[in-house]
């Protein structure tokens, strides 16, 4: 067994996110997530098969929901969290240019 820290290998000047899967199995996935400015293309939201955890470790991010017709922002900042249900349509609006997004979300 080996130890790692989350911090590891994080590079500050990134021209994209980075995924990593830290563990993965047939029931859930954790991920950790660094964005340095990064935001979902226009138009493109997410809708998932799987619930999703989320957990702002550093930085900060803005999230757009829809449902219907109607947009609804959260912003998370470090320490913040946000249980994400199945099939909500969600999308990055922001996450902070001045130093990386640290995310680590849980699938399940």
């Amino acid at each position: 067994m080996e130890k790692s820290s989350i911090l590891d290998d994080i590079d500050k000047n990134a021209k994209e996110e980075n995924f990593s899967d830290l563990v993965k199995n047939k029931n859930v996935r954790i991920e950790r997530i660094v964005s340095t400015g990064q935001t979902s293309p226009k138009d493109f939201w997410y809708d998932q098969e799987e619930n999703e955890f989320v957990l702002l470790l550093d930085g900060e991010a803005i999230l757009e929901f829809k449902e219907d017709d109607k947009v609804k922002e959260v912003k998370l900042c470090k320490d913040d969290y946000i249980d994400i249900k199945a099939h909500v349509k969600h999308r990055v609006k922001y996450t902070d240019t001045k130093k990386p997004t640290i995310w680590l979300a849980v699938f399940y």
